[in-house]
């Protein structure tokens, strides 16, 4: 049973913030919100342990439809980062607020960057393009990054300043477009730069949130110096360039880590957990 305490713990935080949630809320779909989400991470990371292949794509794909097509297009709930500036403004603490906080803010303290891997409905669709490792070397433009973000809060401030009637039907079709959006600059510079996860290390504004709080990730895979033979695989896998057999928090690209395990599967001497 000890190998597999990581999904019991993941499953058990996921399991603690939604009947919390639901009983400082009063609102039972944070308790069925957040226990589907905690099952699907905690199953994605049984199967990994069992040594399936698409262990960490199951996953995605569970929690990034749900996301996606339940809570976004079925329910109406912008959860793209203009959601959280909109539900900030209003001063309401719930939807967008809520899952901004427990994965992107907060919760990178325990997982790190685990959303980019395992949860994002834009990454979802980029994992699914043939440069599955980058082709090319790290470009230098991720400062656009920033603006992105800086764009997202200017659009909703912009709204509210201008007292703009009917918000909340704006908010979902800027979900709609902004996925849209994501999905067509996502695609044309995965194939432009050869790397299917070009969109989060240059474009994604959520990245913003995420990068600060995975420096002190609770979570993080470590290298074992005296099995480590520098062979380099675990680099040339890596789809974030983390240079994974650095055990400091400050080794190259170390709060990218997507916690793919890709460098885990391949390293020859199991010197990477």
């Amino acid at each position: 049973m000890k190998k597999y305490i990581a999904p019991i713990a993941m499953f058990i935080i996921f399991e603690t913030v939604a009947v919390t949630l639901w009983l400082t809320m009063d609102n039972l779909f944070y308790l069925l919100n957040f226990s589907y989400i905690g099952m699907s991470i905690a199953l994605g990371i049984f199967l990994f342990i069992r040594k399936y292949q698409h262990a960490r794509r199951i996953t995605q794909l569970l929690v990034g439809l749900y996301m996606l097509l339940y809570l976004g297009l079925i329910c109406h709930e912008n959860m793209q980062i203009e959601g959280f500036w909109y539900y900030l403004f209003t001063g309401v603490f719930e939807a967008a607020t809520i899952h901004y906080a427990v994965a992107k803010i907060f919760g990178p303290l325990v997982f790190g960057r685990g959303w980019c891997g395992y949860a994002c409905w834009t990454a979802m669709v980029l994992d699914f393009l043939p440069y599955k490792t980058p082709q090319s070397p790290r470009k230098t433009f991720g400062w656009i990054r920033y603006f992105t973000f800086a764009m997202s809060f200017a659009f909703v401030a912009a709204l509210f300043l201008a007292h703009v009637g009917h918000i909340e039907t704006i908010m979902f079709w800027s979900f709609i477009i902004g996925n849209i959006l994501y999905y067509t600059v996502g695609i044309l510079l995965a194939f432009a730069c050869k790397d299917n996860r070009a969109f989060c290390k240059y474009i994604c504004p959520i990245t913003v949130f995420l990068k600060p709080m995975s420096y002190f990730s609770l979570f993080r895979v470590t290298c074992d110096k005296s099995k480590c033979v520098s062979c380099g695989k675990c680099q040339k896998v890596c789809p974030m360039d983390v240079d994974i057999t650095d055990n400091s928090r400050k080794r190259k690209n170390g709060t990218e880590c997507i916690l793919c395990f890709e460098c885990t599967k391949n390293c020859p001497k199991n010197a990477l957990k």
